[in-house]
C-alpha cells in the first residue's frame, strides 16, 4: 500500500503544479485590435512547402495593427514549386520579400541557417523580428498581439505557443505532450526570473524576439548545429542577459505539425535524443515517466484482481489524476482533453518508443529531416 500511496504522492503533486501553471503563471497575450507603432518583420523560411505555405502566407498579408510590417520569405533550396506559390500569393505586395537561399555550410544544420540568412538579409529598420513555420496560420492580429506580449513582458524571447492542431489517433496522443511536458515539469515563473541557461524552453513554430537583444545572444549562428534551435536560442539569450517568456498562443495562432503517422514519427525520432542529451538521462526520465502515468491503471487492475481494494483504490486516484493534468493542460493551450486525456498513459508508452527510436537512429547516423543529416 506504501508504494501506491507514494506514487499517489507524486502524480498530486505534478498534477497540482500543472494547474498553477495552467492557471495563474502562464501568459496569454490578447487578441484584441492593438496597434504597433515599431517596425517588424515577420521572417518564413521555407523547404519544399509548396502543398502548405499559401494559408500561412495569406494569413501574414492579412495582419493588422503592425503599419510598418515586412514579410520575408526565403526558399531555402525547394524543388515542389515554392517559391512560385509564394509569388502567385504575394503579387505586387511591397511587403513581401522574396530570398533565395544557399546551402548550409560545414557545421550547420537547415533550419538556423535558414534563420540566419532571414535576419541578416531583412535589413536595419526592424526592431522586432518574427520567426514563423509554414504550418503556423495566424489571425489577423496575431503579430500586433505577441509584439505586444513581448513588451509587455520585459522580455527578449517571446514563445507563444500555439493550438496545435490534431486529426489523427496518433495526433491526438503525441501531440498534446509538448504542451503537458512543459506545463507539468518547468516552473513557468522560476524559467522567466532565473538566468540559468538550463530554465529555458521555446517553440520555434512561433517566435517573437527583440532584434537588438537577439543579435547580442549571437542570433541563429549561435546554434548553428543545434537540432533544438529554439530552445537552444533560449538559452543563448539567457546567457546574453536576456530574459524569455512562453505564453499560450492558442488564440494566435494554429498549428498542423504533421499530416501523416509517417511524418509525425520521424518529426520527432530527429530531434527527442536532443530534447534529453545522453541515452541514461533519456532512460530515467522515461522510467519515470512510465512509472508515474502508465504504472497507475496497471497496477489498480492487478490490485482488483489480486484482492486488494484499498491499494487498487490509490493506484486508480493517481491515474485520474494524471488524466486531470493532462486534461487541464488541453484545455489551458487550447486542445482537445476529452475523451483524449484518459488515453494519457499509453501517451506516455508512444512517448517512451519515439525517444528509444531516436537514439537507436541516432547511433547508426540515420536521422534526417527535409533530405538532410540530422544530429
Amino acid at each position: 500500500m506504501i508504494p501506491a500511496l507514494v506514487l499517489l504522492a507524486a502524480v498530486a503533486v505534478l498534477t497540482a503544479h500543472t494547474v498553477v501553471n495552467a492557471t495563474a503563471w502562464l501568459r496569454r497575450p490578447g487578441n484584441n485590435p492593438v496597434q504597433v507603432t515599431e517596425a517588424v518583420a515577420v521572417l518564413l523560411p521555407l523547404r519544399d512547402e509548396a502543398d502548405r505555405v499559401t494559408p500561412c502566407l495569406r494569413a501574414l498579408l492579412a495582419q493588422h495593427g503592425v503599419p510598418e510590417l515586412r514579410i520575408v520569405v526565403l526558399d531555402d533550396g525547394s524543388t515542389d514549386g515554392t517559391a512560385d506559390v509564394v509569388r502567385a500569393v504575394a503579387g505586387d505586395d511591397p511587403r513581401v520579400t522574396l530570398l533565395t537561399g544557399v546551402a548550409p555550410p560545414p557545421g550547420w544544420l537547415g533550419k538556423p541557417h535558414a534563420c540566419w540568412q532571414l535576419a541578416t538579409r531583412t535589413g536595419p529598420a526592424p526592431t522586432v523580428l518574427v520567426f514563423v513555420d509554414a504550418d503556423v496560420v495566424l489571425t489577423p492580429y496575431a503579430v500586433a498581439a505577441a509584439v505586444t506580449g513581448l513588451r509587455a513582458a520585459g522580455a527578449t524571447l517571446l514563445s507563444p505557443y500555439p493550438r496545435i492542431l490534431v486529426r489523427t489517433a496518433a495526433d491526438r496522443l503525441v501531440q498534446p505532450l509538448l504542451q503537458w511536458l512543459w506545463l507539468t515539469f518547468l516552473p513557468l515563473r522560476a524559467m522567466e526570473r532565473s538566468p540559468r541557461p538550463s530554465l529555458a524552453a521555446a517553440g520555434g513554430q512561433f517566435l517573437v524576439v527583440d532584434r537588438a537583444g537577439y543579435l547580442r545572444a549571437g542570433g541563429h549562428a549561435a546554434v548553428a548545429d543545434r537540432v533544438l534551435e529554439d530552445i537552444e536560442l533560449a538559452r543563448a539569450v539567457k546567457r546574453s542577459g536576456g530574459r524569455i517568456a512562453l505564453a499560450d498562443g492558442s488564440r494566435l495562432a494554429e498549428c498542423r505539425m504533421y499530416d501523416s503517422w509517417p511524418q509525425l514519427r520521424d518529426g520527432y525520432s530527429k530531434s527527442l535524443w536532443a530534447s534529453f542529451g545522453h541515452p541514461a538521462a533519456a532512460a530515467v526520465v522515461v522510467a519515470l515517466l512510465l512509472l508515474l502515468y502508465t504504472a497507475p491503471p496497471l497496477v489498480a487492475l492487478g490490485a482488483l484482481v489480486a484482492g486488494a481494494p484499498v491499494p487498487a483504490g490509490l493506484a486508480l486516484a493517481a491515474y485520474l489524476l494524471g488524466v486531470t493534468g493532462r486534461a487541464v493542460s488541453a484545455r489551458a493551450t487550447g486542445g482537445r482533453a476529452w475523451p483524449d486525456a484518459l488515453a494519457h498513459p499509453v501517451s506516455v508508452v508512444v512517448l517512451g518508443w519515439l525517444t528509444l527510436r531516436s537514439y537507436h537512429l541516432r547511433k547508426r547516423r540515420r536521422l534526417t529531416w527535409r533530405g538532410r543529416p540530422v544530429g
